[in-house]
């Protein structure tokens, strides 16, 4: 049985932003001494040709440095061979992205369907290796799998949140690009185009992978063998896991966030976003002894997507389909008044297989806190796109309450937010979003004439929420529909099972346990998502006898293969925990 050591330095009650999933002692070791000890074993096992293959965000150059420095050390003269070197020209990359990027539009493409093949030319990559000796040759870079014949493979890896850290500093850049862009620029592609093409790159070669690493730190990186990296992922697809959470600053975000989670950086202006879990982006963090690595979530659900949503693995397949975050306005203010497309829309014009349905979770909220949520009776569209257009042109403020409908939110209330309608949190909410995973797709309506952390006004999306909005959805709607009743579906001694709420356009539902001890529960083939909204900490024991803590505030998943699991109170107060899984 692994205890919750995980969660040592964490006192109970207080949010961990540093989640790990503890595995054997030694199986994660640390620098480029020992990476190139891996290398030297393979050599005297034989192997002469060793792809070091991995993701954009690697800062490469001083990998493949500090690399050659730690070989030459033990005896090795490795030959070098960059896969930059055999990429296409940037031009006719950008040709065979170009309906991928969406031409003028700042934020939208199209999810790029192609491999990371295309943008190299793999007949100079591989005419260029057969030049090198018949000494060891490292083949670096993304693409250095696509050689083919190789004897070792490595794979790099850095998590989503330093990429982006590392493309403000414009320390890397896009596939094939010779030099780095704006931001937004970067990222958009990245979304579209460069991390679909490398992510079905990374699910083909995990089965081949010999060792991983987390390239993060780039002084020290973090390794760990294919084999036990790979075991750790089953032992998590079949018991329980957190994602490493990760805080942005956004012009509408709060306070909330940033006094009760210890360890965020105290000078940041405010948290607007917690990314609990939101696949594409998150990490998986696993603790060996004093070493930690971080790989991506997305590895886990290529290696045992079956296990973890069980009779939703058909319908979803690699894709992880629920994302819980945080969007705190509590001190802040308002989001965007904004709507979401309807599927076909996202699926015609993004190339996404599901649309961001979502549900607001108030977890806490100041007296007089709202949520704008569908349209006030009788609402005139015309008149109501007359003003957006007329605001978004001459700079004045509307009265968004004459057109948009809004409700008192408090704590435990849940409100449902299916495509389609018009929505937004008021200030002074401290929201748990729960829902589909999906998360770019935001068309702003209007923005209440604030700016951005940078200073420039954000783009509206106006036309297309023309496109998607359901003005039917007006006052009587949304109390019927979207402001769901809570109901109790089973009960005991000191404990209940709440129904909190869901919708017909929804794939998934919410629930909530509620107890003053514990309480059990059986997945029941499906995927429970979770987060602890009142109480002090709850213990989990899985039914293979792992048991982890998990603090007021935080979000951790029970896979669908772990059967049946137990949450038991930690501390003197009554708990509450949230609970979603696909209907």
């Amino acid at each position: 049985m692994l205890s919750d050591k995980v969660h040592a330095h964490t006192p109970p009650g207080v949010y961990d932003i540093t989640p790990t999933f503890p595995v054997p002692e030694g199986q994660v070791a640390a620098g480029y001494d020992r990476l190139a000890e891996v290398i030297k074993a393979a050599v005297q096992n034989g192997a002469q040709r060793v792809a070091l293959d991995g993701f954009s965000g690697v800062l490469w150059a001083v990998l493949q440095e500090y690399l050659d420095e730690a070989l030459r050390r033990i005896g090795l003269e490795p030959q070098w061979y960059d896969t930059a070197e055999s990429f296409l020209p940037e031009e006719l990359i950008l040709e065979e992205i170009r309906p991928s990027l969406g031409g003028n539009d700042p934020l939208f493409g199209q999810l790029y369907r192609g491999d990371l093949s295309d943008f190299l030319d793999v007949g100079v990559l591989q005419s260029q290796t057969e030049l090198l000796g018949d000494d060891l040759k490292i083949l670096y870079g993304p693409g250095a799998a696509l050689v083919g014949a190789f004897d070792f493979l490595i794979y790099a890896d850095v998590p989503k949140d330093e990429i982006q850290r590392r493309m403000r500093g414009k320390t890397v850049s896009n596939l094939g690009a010779t030099s780095p862009a704006d931001f937004d620029v970067m990222y958009k592609r990245a979304y579209f185009v460069d991390w679909p093409a490398l992510n079905r790159h990374k699910a083909r070669l995990l089965p081949d992978i010999d060792w991983l690493v987390d390239a993060q730190d780039p002084e020290r990186p973090t390794l760990i063998s294919g084999e036990h990296l790979r075991s750790s992922l089953d032992a998590m697809a079949s018991s329980y896991f957190r994602v490493r959470p990760w805080f942005l600053p956004g012009p509408w975000g709060g306070q909330w966030m940033k006094e009760h989670f210890p360890g965020l950086a105290p000078d940041a202006p405010n948290y607007a976003w917690s990314y609990e879990l939101i696949a594409p982006e998150n990490g998986l963090v696993v603790e060996s002894g004093r070493e930690r690595l971080e790989c991506s979530f997305d590895l886990l659900m290529y290696q045992c997507h079956r296990e973890v949503l069980g009779r939703a693995a058909e319908r979803f397949g690699h894709d992880f389909p629920i994302r819980f975050d945080y969007l705190d306005t509590s001190g802040g203010g308002n989001l965007s008044i904004q709507v979401h497309p309807r599927p076909e829309y996202i699926r015609e014009r993004f190339g996404e297989p599901f649309t961001q349905d979502e549900s607001y979770y108030i977890v806490t909220s100041k007296p007089g806190a709202r949520v704008y949520l569908g349209f006030r009776d009788g609402v005139d569209p015309d008149e109501f796109r007359h003003e957006v257009e007329r605001s978004q042109r001459e700079g004045v403020i509307i009265d968004v309450d004459s057109f948009v409908n809004s409700v008192q939110s408090g704590s435990h209330d849940l409100f449902l937010i299916p495509h389609g309608t018009i929505h937004g949190s008021g200030a002074d909410n401290l929201v748990l979003e729960i829902s589909a995973t999906p998360y770019i797709y935001t068309f702003k309506i209007y923005d209440w004439m604030r700016r951005d952390l940078e200073g420039k006004l954000r783009p509206l999306n106006i036309e297309r929420a023309w496109e998607n909005l359901y003005f039917e959805r007006q006052e009587d709607y949304v109390r019927e529909y979207l402001c769901p009743k809570p109901r109790v579906l089973r009960e005991g001694p000191g404990w209940r099972e709440v129904f909190v709420g869901t919708h017909e356009d929804l794939f998934y539902v919410v629930h909530r346990y509620e107890f003053d001890q514990e309480i059990t529960a059986e997945t029941c083939g499906s995927c429970h998502m979770l987060n602890v909204v009142e109480g002090l900490a709850v213990r989990l024991e899985t039914a293979d006898g792992r048991q982890a803590r998990f603090n007021f505030g935080e979000t951790f998943v029970i896979p669908a293969a772990a059967g049946g699991y137990r949450l038991s109170r930690v501390g003197d107060r009554p708990v509450k925990v949230v609970m979603a899984c696909v209907k």
